[in-house]
């Protein structure tokens, strides 16, 4: 492959202007500009930007580790992470972990030896293993989405208000038998909406059946197995309350396949919005969360960290949900006996 000593041997000019006129940096005049870009053309040359950023400590890089990229939750956050890194000169590597911590574990060490210069994690669980070993070997860090038990950077939602907000959208319409089906019991945002829901239960004064709040994964398929579950108890809630839009899917999916009406038979609820394309019917009533908002301040926490260092303790970011009400939540229908 060309190097910079050949495009510099090409155009006539020192190795050092080839650098600046790379870099935009320094004075070079037009003529010789145009020189050196012209050899850059025709050797086809590629800056080495590894070897750059290994003599200067920073690599321009940084990591985006999700949980799950087929959810359009996580496609939008991630969106908003590369405007605001490519605006600020940064390129992105994006991971997938499937909620796995052993696949985390792996990504983190892959991306520690890559030299990124900071992790944009979304912990698959509470445990803070990859937390600890980013942090041990000094790499800038922000938590997306998910509180975790030590001092960092973070950026979430308000889950709990959130599913505040719509247990008390339920309770209004008359609804009292109302499911929660939940995602995986170890994952924060999963226990922070359940604990919304309840709060707002207890403060309506309305006993919770425990065999209404459901745990499994944040999966169309969980969604599914989850409601034929409640859809089986003697007494079958009126209203479900879904705390993803991929559980929410599969819920729609079951009442479907039960001959349900909703939101004449069940009215429903879910968390986190969905776009146009995949848009159900009947529309869903829900607590979306400003995705793009989220990783567009995630990254440029993130950036604001590897460019000014400095000892300022953590922060945490939390933006609210809005609520958002639609087809899919009905008033309670007294049953004919």
């Amino acid at each position: 492959m060309p190097t910079i000593y050949d495009v510099a041997k090409l155009a006539g000019v020192a190795p050092a202007t080839v650098s600046r006129v790379l870099n935009a940096s320094g004075y070079v005049s037009e003529e010789t500009r145009r020189r050196v870009l012209a050899a850059i053309d025709a050797l086809e040359y590629v800056p080495n930007r590894l070897a750059r950023g290994l003599r200067s400590k920073q690599t321009h890089t940084i990591s985006l580790v999700v949980t799950d990229i087929t959810n359009p939750f996580w496609t939008t956050v991630a969106r908003g992470v590369e405007d605001a890194a490519s605006k600020a000169g940064f390129s992105v590597i994006l991971c997938n972990t499937d909620e796995s911590v052993e696949k985390q574990a792996h990504y983190v060490e892959l991306l520690l030896q890559k030299q990124v210069d900071g992790f944009l994690l979304v912990p698959a669980t509470q445990d803070v293993t990859s937390i600890s070993l980013i942090r041990e070997r000094d790499v800038p860090l922000v938590v997306l989405d998910r509180e975790v038990p030590v001092a960092v950077d973070t950026v979430r939602c308000d889950s709990e208000g959130g599913a505040y907000d719509l247990t008390r959208h339920l309770l209004g319409l008359g609804h009292r038998r109302i499911a929660v089906l939940g995602g995986s019991e170890d994952v924060p945002t999963a226990q922070a909406r359940v604990a919304g829901y309840r709060r707002a239960m207890d403060e309506a004064g309305v006993p919770i059946d425990s065999e209404l709040i459901l745990g499994q994964a944040f999966t169309q398929e969980a969604g599914h197995a989850m409601t034929q579950m409640v859809l089986g108890l003697d007494q079958r809630p009126t209203a479900l309350f879904a705390v993803n839009n991929f559980i929410a899917m599969g819920a729609v999916r079951a009442l479907r396949d039960a001959g349900l009406d909703v939101p004449g038979d069940v009215a429903l609820v879910g968390f986190d919005d969905l776009p146009e394309a995949l848009v159900m019917e009947p529309w869903l009533t829900v607590a979306a969360q400003p995705a793009y908002e989220m990783g567009r301040k995630a990254s440029e926490l993130l950036i604001s960290r590897i460019s000014n260092s400095s000892d300022s303790p953590p922060s945490e970011t939390v933006l609210p949900t809005t609520l958002i009400v639609r087809q899919s939540s009905g008033p309670l229908r007294v049953r004919s006996q």
